[in-house]
């Protein structure tokens, strides 16, 4: 594996311009749990190289001495520039956004503003398992709302979790990941504008999970939450984290809508306190300047999507998998295998190849395992075929 032909500087897709060896220089989460045999698919790091307009910004930064606390409204200001030129949308409103640790840590803080102790959040699972430890933690409850059959948001659960969320009185939220992770769904327009019209009639606040934005298909169309009719008391967390390959650099904005403005305001200024100031200087520069090699990834991301589909076909048919439009994530449904509630820990004894296990994704991930694809084409080879090789 370690003599593939990636590793080229001059590659055209990011994906492929650091060699496995390279890579395993890595310390971060990605390349540190696992031994060196294991090829990591897991966790939402991708395997790309600094975009350079991000190391530029960096390293002026360090040359200055340029590390102390953030300032300003440079990160609002390229989101708002980035969503119009990208989405189409010029609702980014630099009065209305705050800027928060990371976009899960900016969740929590909303939901503050808007449920108290014993209130339900609701989510549609399967779904990105930290929402339910952080719901969990800030003393919330959680009420799913699973998606259909083709991963898309089911209108009438969604109503029912509704329902039950708001009973007794009580003020109910609904966390919405957008796009969707695991699955990869991208929320259509019609969807989100019913989504908003159902949270208005059971008096239940949207908080949007927008951090995979950036990343959706040059085929598809990311529509933001707060752009649709009767969203305006809804609430959305963005970064450039997912897109650049930023989380190391902590930093991200929570922004409300018009109906929304006063609620944020009562966010605590102390949260404020927790971004980096080089986590505000990278992330700006993303969104600013970080445009064309967001494009040659996502062109990367593309391929490897068609890859894997020939993949599965080719050599692990029996697993069913819907092709998301958005993220970086590939969610395979193992079910007709039999390996059980978590075939991820079938695929890491066996084959070596980690993948994020489903279980702790709710009601629907039994059976399945998510699979990162913001790799090189060739370590995507390689893992599928370890993993045929294990059955």
């Amino acid at each position: 594996m370690e003599q593939t032909p990636h590793g080229s500087p001059d590659d055209p897709n990011p994906l492929r311009r650091l060699s496995l060896e390279q890579l395993r220089r890595r310390t971060s989460a990605k390349w540190r749990t696992y031994p060196d045999d294991v090829l990591p698919l897991w966790v939402a790091e991708m395997d790309v190289p600094t975009a350079e307009p991000v190391a530029q910004a960096l390293n002026r930064a360090i040359a200055l001495g340029d590390t102390g606390y953030p300032a300003g409204t440079g990160y609002p200001e390229a989101l708002a520039s980035f969503a119009g030129k990208r989405w189409g949308w010029d609702g980014v409103a630099v009065e209305r956004t705050r800027l928060v640790p990371d976009v899960m840590l900016g969740i929590v803080e909303v939901l503050k503003l808007v449920t108290g102790p014993g209130d339900a959040v609701v989510v549609n699972s399967p779904v990105y398992n930290p929402f339910y430890l952080f719901v969990a933690h800030m003393g919330r409850r959680v009420v799913e709302a699973p998606l259909d059959a083709r991963a898309r948001i089911d209108l009438a659960a969604l109503e029912d979790a509704f329902r039950q969320a708001v009973a007794g009185g009580r003020r109910a939220a609904y966390l919405l990941c957008s796009p969707q992770n695991p699955t990869g769904t991208v929320h259509t327009a019609d969807e989100l504008a019913a989504v908003a019209a159902l949270a208005a009639r059971h008096g239940v606040r949207v908080v949007a999970d927008e951090i995979h934005a950036p990343v959706v298909s040059r085929a598809a169309r990311f529509v933001p939450y707060l752009s649709v009719p009767g969203a305006e008391s809804g609430f959305s967390l963005m970064s450039a984290s997912k897109g650049w390959n930023l989380a190391g650099l902590k930093a991200a904005l929570a922004l409300a809508g018009p109906a929304a403005a006063d609620d944020l305001a009562r966010m605590p200024p102390e949260v404020g306190h927790g971004p980096s100031h080089l986590g505000v200087i990278a992330h700006t520069a993303a969104l600013r300047d970080g445009g064309d090699w967001l494009d040659a990834v996502l062109d990367g991301i593309d391929h490897n999507r068609q890859l894997l589909v020939r993949l599965l076909a080719a050599h692990l048919p029996g697993v069913r998998h819907l092709p998301g439009e958005g993220t970086y994530l590939a969610w395979l449904d193992f079910r007709h295998l039999g390996l059980g509630d978590d075939p991820s820990a079938h695929f890491l004894e066996h084959a070596r190849v980690a993948l994020h296990p489903g279980p702790p994704c709710g009601t629907g991930g039994a059976g399945h395992a998510r699979l990162n694809l913001a790799t090189s084409p060739e370590v995507l080879t390689e893992a599928v075929r370890r993993m045929a090789g294990a059955l």
